[in-house]
């Protein structure tokens, strides 16, 4: 029993050594919106459609994440983050067990290295500039039926990557910037699939300046390349935060071939509260005539605290006779409204 007893003791005594030295967090989002569509994608030209969707503002999640200190100023870190349909409590991304995450790396006085699954670069700094981020109606990235913002165009594919080794410096007085480069894993050529992205950003007071660059190969011939360039500047002008952004979206045989503008506003209305806009116009550089699209979207956002919040947005897009802006919005000269209501809690 004595043994068994000193055994327990120092079992225990070295389970406290080792999580002196690493840590594992569990945390998570859940995010459900009423949504209202008119002439969109999911109510198909004949209405109005109303639905309860998960992850309006921003994806609901489940996520672990970690690391452990290996000394001298080394750590090895880890994430491991699943995409959760609250409405169903369905897997998200395609039914991924970790679809929105899944990588192990090492940082340190040299910045920090990433392999795996994992966010394009592109994509955080989109979602740096992008007054709705990449949610609600006006937002950059989302794939819900409430998006038809700037993301639907440059993340019409997929705004994360597989087999991606990523590169991230330390700040350097304001700058940061990133290095990926995804394995197309395509046998016999390795061209395929393979993916490049490049993304720098200064910070400097109130303003923030960013710009990144992705080209992609099919995974069936090297040569129809998926190329991606933004370019945006934020400024904090303390009564309200300017947004302005442009992005080239083309793809080698011309098949894609997409110019964007777009214009935001962030104002704060109280200490819980801000009201958030945008302006997106789209030229689709395929067709010469009839190629224009716009979007305008206005939005609000209140915290009831640190951890919860609540939204509400609305937009209206109307894309010319030849255009359908994004993967899902509304049809070739369509004019698609859109509102949604909602809540989300972090924990």
């Amino acid at each position: 029993m004595k043994k068994s007893l000193i055994a327990l003791a120092v079992l225990a005594a070295a389970a406290g050594s080792a999580q002196a030295q690493s840590s594992v967090t569990v945390y998570g989002v859940l995010d459900m919106a009423f949504n209202a569509e008119n002439n969109g994608q999911y109510s198909k030209g004949k209405g109005n459609i109303y639905s309860l969707d998960s992850g309006v503002q921003s994806g609901s999640r489940l996520g672990f994440k970690g690391s452990e200190d290996l000394g001298n100023g080394l750590k090895a870190n880890f994430k491991l983050e699943m995409g959760v349909q609250a409405d169903t409590g369905a897997s998200a991304q395609g039914g991924l067990a970790f679809g929105r995450a899944a990588w192990v790396g090492l940082s340190g006085d040299f910045g920090a290295v990433q392999v795996g699954r994992q966010n394009k670069p592109v994509f955080d700094v989109v979602d740096s500039i992008d007054p709705f981020g990449t949610g609600i109606i006006g937002g950059s990235a989302t794939d819900s039926t409430s998006a038809t913002g700037l993301g639907n165009l440059v993340f019409a594919t997929n705004p994360r990557s597989n087999n991606t080794i990523n590169y991230t410096t330390n700040n350097l007085s304001g700058f940061t910037g990133s290095l990926a480069y995804t394995a197309g894993e395509q046998a016999g050529d390795i061209g395929k699939g393979r993916g490049i992205g490049v993304s720098g950003s200064y910070a400097a007071g109130p303003l923030l300046v960013a710009g990144a660059y992705h080209t992609e190969n099919d995974t069936a011939a090297v040569v129809n390349a998926t190329k991606t360039a933004f370019v945006g500047a934020t400024y904090d002008f303390g009564a309200a935060k300017g947004a302005l952004s442009f992005a080239k979206i083309k793809t080698d045989n011309n098949s894609v071939a997409y110019k964007l503008w777009s214009v935001g506003v962030t104002v704060p209305v109280s200490a819980a509260g801000a009201v958030i806009s945008s302006l997106t116009m789209v030229k689709n550089d395929v067709v010469s005539s009839d190629n224009g699209s716009n979007q305008f979207a206005l939005g609000y956002t209140h915290s009831l605290s640190k951890r919860t919040n609540l939204y509400t947005s609305v937009s209206r897009l109307k894309n010319d006779a030849k255009v359908n802006a994004g993967g899902i919005a509304s049809g070739i000269g369509a004019t698609e409204r859109l509102f949604n209501v909602g809540i989300r809690h972090a924990f």
